[in-house]
């Protein structure tokens, strides 16, 4: 509103601000400046900013310091203010008005909590409301203050999401005037920005490109015909609801993915007379219809069942269905829930969960491609043992020149007989490539899959992107070295670090020792 340009910059690390940034004026980092890009060479300093004109170690750009990683910052059309969400640590999320020269105190304090005592008594601004990491909330996604006509109770509202659990909220004051947030969309995708018009109505971007605007509901809406029970869905034996129907055909990946130890059946189905496209890459291409369904058992307890469909728009979407304790039938889940199985913590996914993980660019599907099914299955209907790519060319699925795969690609059990190479890249490809490989846009440029050569990873002897995780000489991968690999360091821990970043709460003791056996044989970077 005053002319000038605005700039957000997070701390300059992935944890802990390694740089000690957040409460140092005399860095551009932790902060947000603000210049005159009408005057001066490259640019101008505008007189009323905090530190202009005075000739110190500061730094004359700063506006207001102390936060982590802004996404992200709004003026309300209307009054002016400038809103930011600042994205926190390992605990809380922020909404904070930003005032020249405030300080609103990271890395001394996250929110409203210390965080690196001493914390009392400093100069820090608290944020106007906080959200803590529970319920699959976990980074903030800033929006806009609503100044449109169409939905009058959100006029004057701060409208804010959570990346990860889509949950949109708006920020409301109590008769008191204090701040109570309210959700008003629970989007069920992942929420990476907003948007909003010269008439103040507000817009909704999700990770994977689409746009929505946020309209007033329905007066009259339509109840949902989504099948509210697993036996609804029609996918299970009528008979037996635990058991999959007759037109569910089953597989299994030569190299199955991680999750926390439990013990999986998978199946799939495509309407009748349609067929699957196995594409240049050998990744399944799935017609509109297609269902993908997936039931996890922990010491023989079934207590979930994952569905991937392919819906008539074109788009993917996952459902979950928490198993009841009488098994009689599974429920779904409106949003992603935490609770104790069998002795172990167990996060049921939201959907936008289910597509962070289920890549756009990996095909969606992931478990479902030649070399992850070139290999031989026990189909329990016939008692038979039949090479998979075989079976689906026999049956029609795909193209007849596949029942015979000789000389198709295929993964190793990574816990098999084959070479610790293979068996690393069978277990990277399953686990990292759905993210990691080209044609993502992630803010790293590493290549997982299972055919890359070690020389095009871009792994090898290369500087970490984010944290170094206070390892020594820190490596992507260190030659030789597993405890200098960022690798290790993340696949070792679940917190901020870990990777894969959700959907595990266990740590793959297995997984890690292939892994470091694998780094210990590198001798060098080719």
């Amino acid at each position: 509103p005053d002319g000038y340009l605005y700039i957000s910059w997070g701390d300059g690390g992935s944890g802990n601000d390694p740089l000690n940034s957040g409460q140092d004026t005399t860095t551009l980092l932790g902060a947000i400046l603000r210049i005159d890009v009408n005057s001066g060479d490259p640019y101008g300093i505008p007189a009323d900013n905090p530190f202009a004109n005075t000739m110190g170690a500061d730094r004359e750009e700063l506006y207001a310091w102390g936060l982590r990683n802004v996404w992200r910052m709004s003026f309300d059309m209307e009054s002016g203010a400038l809103w930011a969400a600042d994205v926190g640590q390992n605990a809380w999320e922020e909404v904070n008005i930003i005032e020249r020269g405030g300080n609103y105190g990271w890395v001394k304090k996250e929110a409203f909590e210390c965080y690196r005592p001493p914390c009392d008594n400093g100069p820090w601004i608290d944020p106007i409301v906080a959200y803590p990491h529970t319920n699959n909330n976990r980074s903030i996604t800033g929006g806009y203050v609503y100044q449109g006509d169409s939905i009058p109770s959100l006029k004057g509202t701060y409208l804010y999401a959570d990346y990860v659990s889509g949950r949109i909220w708006a920020l409301y004051y109590d008769q008191d005037g204090e701040p109570a947030p309210e959700i008003v969309i629970d989007s069920g995708f992942n929420i990476s920005s907003f948007a909003q018009s010269p008439d103040g109505e507000v817009y909704v971007i999700a990770y994977d490109g689409r746009i929505f605007q946020i309209t007033p509901s329905d007066p009259n809406p339509q109840p949902s015909d989504f099948p509210t029970t697993l036996s609804a869905t029609g996918c299970m034996d009528a008979a037996d609801v635990t058991q999959p129907g007759p037109m569910l055909i089953p597989y299994a990946p030569n190299a199955p993915f991680w999750s926390d130890g439990a013990q999986k059946r998978r199946w799939f189905a495509v309407p009748d007379g349609e067929t699957v496209t196995v594409n240049a890459d050998g990744d399944f291409d799935f017609p509109v219809g297609t269902v993908l369904v997936k039931s996890f058992w922990l010491n023989d307890t079934l207590f979930e069942t994952r569905l991937m469909v392919r819906h008539q728009d074109g788009n993917w979407a996952g459902y979950t269905y928490e198993w009841r304790d009488d098994m009689s039938d599974a429920d779904l889940l409106p949003t992603g829930k935490t609770k104790m199985v069998e002795g172990q913590e167990w996060g049921y996914p939201t959907r936008a969960e289910c597509l962070q993980c289920h890549t756009a660019v990996a095909g969606r599907s992931l478990g479902l491609e030649v070399a992850q099914l070139n290999g031989d299955f026990v189909y329990q209907s016939t008692n038979r043992i039949s090479n998979q790519v075989a079976t689906l060319a026999h049956i029609g699925i795909i193209d007849a020149s596949y029942e015979d795969p000789t000389g198709q690609p295929a993964l190793v059990d990574p816990f098999g007989d084959a070479s610790v190479e293979e068996r690393a890249a069978s277990y990277l490809h399953t686990n990292c490539s759905q993210c990691h490989r080209d044609g993502d846009n992630l803010r790293v440029d590493f290549d997982f899959r299972y055919d890359i050569a070690l020389a095009d990873r871009g792994i090898c002897d290369t500087d970490p992107v984010g944290s170094d995780l206070g390892l020594t000489d820190a490596k992507i991968l260190s030659p030789g070295n597993p405890d200098s690999s960022v690798i290790i360091g993340r696949t070792s821990v679940r917190d901020a670090n870990q990777m894969p970043p959700i959907g595990s709460n266990v740590v793959d003791s297995s997984g890690v020792m292939l892994l470091s056996q694998w780094i210990q044989a590198v001798n060098a970077c080719p």
